[in-house]
């Protein structure tokens, strides 16, 4: 990772962290997207190397994704772009774009970040996004991507991982050939802050939860260490990891229609890609 320079969101905390952490100690330039000031302070400070940088953004308004892909795309190179912001609602949000929160922090941050960032990345770059198993069981509703009926948190947090595959499923469809590639994972159940601001029952599951079969940070971290670093993944793309190996998704993850589909929604609602 010598040279490299890797953008990471969600980076101030937990496995964002982790990874930036240890890409530093193999060479790469880390490039922070944050919220908080004080804690994007502190990550840089566990950062080994020097030349790393940060951006602020509030990844669930449309304008914000825009502005922080124009910023990025001012930096000499990126050689990897780590989407993993994200985030769980107990109780529904609409956002500034009429979007539900979720949907809009956890799905259009990848799409809108990712579309403005293609014409940056070079052949050998590569896209990884942090998707995740809550995916198991859910089902897209073109009819109700903003979950405007019956509304559950976890449920809704499911549906947006679930257009982490998809999106990933597509993006590799649209860039194979160029030499760039899209990979995505599910680091596992991971001991974090994920989900304690949530609100409501959803924050305490979650904290109860933990302790009994959470893994660390570190180790919820690896894969995504691995498709940034490892040269054994160099030209694989339009895949779906757990633990550094190939996992299969269910059917409804694995639906190309579904994925072109929430393409072309997502391309409507934001005016890019």
């Amino acid at each position: 990772m010598q040279g490299k320079t890797v953008v990471i969101t969600g980076a101030t905390s937990g496995i964002g962290e982790v990874a930036a952490v240890r890409l530093s100690e193999k060479g790469a330039r880390i490039v922070l997207v944050a919220r908080d000031k004080a804690r994007a302070d502190a990550t840089l400070k566990k950062l080994s190397g020097s030349g790393h940088t940060v951006h602020f953004a509030d990844l669930s308004r449309i304008s914000e994704m825009k502005r922080l892909a124009n910023e990025l795309a001012a930096e000499p190179q990126i050689d990897v772009l780590m989407n993993n912001a994200g985030a769980l609602f107990n109780s529904r949000q609409v956002t500034e774009d009429g979007l539900e929160k979720t949907f809009a922090t956890n799905h259009m941050s990848y799409f809108v970040v990712t579309n403005l960032l293609l014409p940056k990345l070079k052949a050998g770059a590569r896209i990884v996004s942090t998707a995740s198993d809550a995916h198991r069981g859910a089902k897209l509703d073109f009819g109700d991507l903003q979950s405007s009926k019956g509304y559950s948190g976890f449920a809704v947090y499911g549906k947006s991982k679930l257009a982490n595959i998809l999106f990933n499923r597509e993006l590799a469809r649209r860039i194979d050939g160029t030499g760039v590639t899209a990979n995505c994972l599910h680091p596992g159940f991971v001991a974090t802050r994920f989900g304690d601001q949530s609100g409501g029952i959803v924050s305490v599951a979650v904290r109860v939860v933990k302790p009994i079969g959470a893994i660390s940070p570190e180790k919820g971290a690896q894969t995504m260490i691995y498709l940034a670093s490892s040269p054994d993944v160099a030209n694989v793309s339009g895949k779906y990891f757990y633990k550094c190996e190939v996992a299969i998704p269910t059917k409804e993850a694995q639906d190309d229609a579904s994925a072109q589909a929430l393409w072309d929604v997502s391309a409507k609602i934001s005016g890019v890609g």
